[in-house]
């Protein structure tokens, strides 16, 4: 019989000559899913939760009025007045996407440049439509706390000072806080002064700068626009990609087999000459509460070039250890 991959003869029964395709495909989804696990390490973000395709998800807004505690003996006691809203709703669905590589690449640039390297770019790709799409999600939310403020420095205070009020009031705990800020906004600040921005398979942040237990540095976020959101507040959903339902399709996709939080798929299509590679995942990051969330805004100077210079000379001795003080002041 020939060393085919059907229905009856899985991959994983076929010969080592298919093995380097199975390698490349483990290795993808394994390396995608430790790039989540340390973002969320850096997020502090807890475990993913696992969701059925189509699952709506929902934001709240949540307030109680107290009621007096002192209640004469055999009195009726009081109800406190418990409100929760439905702010947002959305739903996580399974997505597709799929990449090929020319034989004329592979001839070209050898497979580790052709192939490897766009798998690369593949997976960096995919992480980045997840977090653009929590950017726009934060951005676009109408129950966000927040107002504009003169300065950097007084926006990412006051966002973090709002949040930190908000679940204080709602007698909940906060263990961490990320702040989200422009790239220009953050460098034009920063000037010349000695702090070590890290990198993360492409995204740049900062740790306990400025009272922030993380600063994501990115693009994304308009200029003049700081966003803070406890670590608490934020959740990760998936959809776990590896169903039976999918297999019945004759679709399988190669997963990590512990959390699943991407399928992929490699082979090649010799009516174009081409190596193919899918990949579907359903990867939603949310977060519960609406009024939990910080946006504020500040002024942003026209000469950057001035201004940058100006702000490193004053910040860069106080905030080079990235103190806490400014959080207190």
């Amino acid at each position: 019989m020939p060393n085919v991959e059907t229905m009856s003869t899985p991959r994983s029964a076929l010969p080592n000559a298919f093995n380097n395709i199975t390698a490349r495909e483990m290795d993808f989804v394994t390396q995608f899913e430790k790039n989540w696990d340390s973002l969320r390490e850096v997020m502090g973000i807890a475990r993913p939760v696992k969701k059925e395709d189509g699952s709506i998800l929902r934001t709240f807004t949540a307030s109680v009025e107290l009621e007096d505690g002192k209640v004469p003996a055999g009195a009726v006691i009081p109800y406190s007045k418990a409100t929760v809203t439905e702010a947002t709703k959305g739903e996580i669905t399974l997505e597709k996407y799929a990449k090929a590589v020319t034989i004329e690449d592979v001839t070209r640039y050898g497979a580790e440049v052709a192939v490897q390297k766009t798998d690369d770019a593949f997976k960096n790709e995919l992480q980045t439509n997840v977090l653009d799409r929590f950017y726009d999600f934060l951005k676009e939310d109408e129950h966000a706390l927040g107002k504009k403020y003169g300065s950097f420095q007084m926006a990412v205070s006051m966002a973090i000072g709002l949040v930190r009020d908000k679940f204080k009031k709602m007698r909940k705990d906060i263990s961490s806080i990320v702040v989200f800020v422009n790239t220009l906004d953050v460098y034009e600040y920063l000037g010349a002064a000695n702090v070590s921005m890290q990198t993360l398979n492409g995204l740049e942040y900062l740790k306990n700068f400025l009272g922030a237990t993380t600063m994501i540095v990115s693009s994304e976020i308009d200029r003049g626009t700081v966003i803070a959101v406890p670590s608490s507040n934020m959740v990760l959903y998936y959809i776990d990609p590896s169903s039976a339902d999918i297999k019945k399709l004759g679709l399988n996709y190669v997963v990590s087999g512990e959390t699943n939080l991407i399928g992929f798929h490699a082979n090649g299509n010799y009516s174009t000459a081409v190596g193919e590679s899918f990949a579907t995942m359903g990867l939603q990051l949310w977060y519960e509460y609406a009024d939990g969330v910080a946006i504020n805004t500040f002024d942003v100077a026209e000469d950057d070039g001035e201004e940058g210079g100006d702000n490193s000379n004053n910040n860069s001795n106080d905030n080079s250890q990235g103190g806490d003080d400014t959080e207190g002041a």
